[in-house]
C-alpha cells in the first residue's frame, strides 16, 4: 500500500530542516540545495518517493512538496521568494504530465517569478544559481526524438523551462531525466537512478560537479563520471 499525502507530508516537513546549520557538521556546503517537488499522486509514485526519502537525508538539501503545502493551490510568494534567496541551486522535481510540469508548479511559476524579483531590469536575485529539473518519464528515450513516437527530445520540450532559466539569470542545467518509469521496478532500475541522483545532489552540494562538462550532455545523468570530480 502506497503512503498517504499525509505521511508524506510528514517526511517533507522533517527534510525541510536544513542541517548545514545542524551541530555536528563541520562545515556549511558550498552550495544549498532547493528541490521544489510537484506528484498529485505520490501515493502511486514508484520512483519519485524513493528520490525524495534520499534527499531528504543529505545535509544541505531543503525539500518543498508543493501539493503538500499548497493543496488549495494558494502559494506563498513571499515564502517562496525567500526560499530562492536562501539556496544556490533550485530543481524542478516530477513526472512529467502531457510534455510538462504538474499543474502546481506552473502556478508556482507564474505567482513567484515576478518582475522586478527573477527578471526586469532591477529583478536580480536569481543571477547566478544553478537551475534544471528531475523527472520520469513514463516512455522509453527512444521515443523522445525527431523520428520517435513523441517527435521531439526531452531538452527541446522542457525549452519554455531552459528559457525561464535563462530570463532570470541562471545557469540552466541538462534535466536529470529516468525513462521508461512504468517499468523501471520490475527492471531493476531503481536503486541505481535512486544512487546517481544521490552522487548529483552531493557533488553539486560539496562543488564537485563539472558545470561546463555538464552543460553538454544529453540529460544530466547520461555520464556521471564525466563530469563528478573526486571527492
Amino acid at each position: 500500500m502506497g503512503e498517504s499525502r499525509s505521511q508524506t507530508s510528514t517526511i517533507m516537513e522533517m527534510a525541510a530542516f536544513d542541517s548545514s546549520d545542524a551541530p555536528g557538521r563541520a562545515t556549511k556546503p558550498a552550495r544549498r540545495i532547493l528541490v521544489l517537488f510537484a506528484h498529485p499522486s505520490l501515493e502511486r509514485s514508484e520512483v519519485n518517493r524513493p528520490m525524495l526519502a534520499a534527499a531528504g537525508g543529505l545535509d544541505g538539501v531543503t525539500l518543498v512538496d508543493l501539493y503538500a503545502e499548497y493543496a488549495d493551490f494558494q502559494i506563498d510568494i513571499d515564502r517562496e521568494q525567500q526560499r530562492l534567496i536562501e539556496h544556490d541551486v533550485i530543481i524542478f522535481q516530477y513526472p512529467l504530465y502531457w510534455y510538462s510540469t504538474p499543474a502546481i508548479l506552473k502556478e508556482w511559476q507564474d505567482l513567484v517569478l515576478e518582475y522586478g524579483f527573477a527578471y526586469g531590469s532591477n529583478g536580480t536575485a536569481l543571477h547566478g544559481k544553478i537551475f534544471f529539473n528531475a523527472l520520469t518519464a513514463g516512455g522509453m528515450e527512444a521515443a523522445y526524438k525527431a523520428e520517435g513516437f513523441n517527435h521531439f527530445t526531452i531538452r527541446e520540450l522542457l525549452h519554455p523551462l531552459e528559457q525561464m532559466a535563462v530570463l532570470c539569470g541562471m545557469t540552466y542545467l541538462p534535466a536529470f531525466a529516468l525513462f521508461g518509469a512504468r517499468t523501471a521496478v520490475e527492471e531493476g532500475r531503481v536503486n541505481q537512478h535512486v544512487a546517481d541522483w544521490t552522487q548529483v545532489l552531493e557533488a553539486l552540494r560539496d562543488d564537485r560537479l563539472d558545470i561546463d562538462a555538464a552543460l553538454g550532455l544529453p540529460r544530466l545523468n547520461a555520464d556521471l563520471d564525466a563530469i563528478i570530480k573526486e571527492s
